[in-house]
């Protein structure tokens, strides 16, 4: 199953999901991509006209220039997933989304899809490995219903 992850950059809940037996959906698949693409002039500063127009199926054309862009990067990502991790209160460090406003939007767009979705909170050192936990427990239910259907 294509299970995204948020921050859509954590290569700690990539690997995790990897663990479990299914695709991460991150955003480093979509940027590259978009480096590959004889397009862009300066890869992956550069969003192409293609993902100004996904991003306005999101939002309006009034919205800032950033949160365009950012949604017209993310929105593939969301579009592809089956599943979804959103890991709230993590530090910068963790996998950030560089836009408090784009972050908010993001988790919103994830919520309305309607796709399994396991909201976790960051709690670091000793708490660690009950995040992990949870993680890992919901990616095993999907598992298990991949096998029931």
């Amino acid at each position: 199953m294509k299970v995204l992850v948020y921050p859509p950059n954590s290569l700690i809940l990539a690997d995790l999901v990897e663990r479990g037996g299914h695709e991460p959906v991150v955003l480093m698949k979509e940027v590259g991509e978009h480096v590959r693409d004889a397009e862009i002039d300066a890869p992956p500063l550069n969003i192409t006209e293609e993902d100004l127009k996904r991003a306005l199926r999101y939002v309006s054309v009034e919205e800032p220039a950033g949160l365009k862009g950012r949604i017209g990067l993310l929105a593939p990502l969301l579009e592809k997933a089956e599943a979804a991790i959103i890991l709230t209160d993590a530090p910068p460090t963790f996998g950030c989304m560089g836009c408090a406003v784009a972050d908010e939007f993001f988790k919103f767009l994830i919520r309305k899809r309607g796709i399994p979705t396991l909201e976790v909170r960051y709690e670091g050192g000793d708490r660690m490995e009950e995040m992990v936990s949870a993680v890992m427990k919901f990616l095993a239910r999907l598992s298990e219903g991949q096998k029931e259907a």
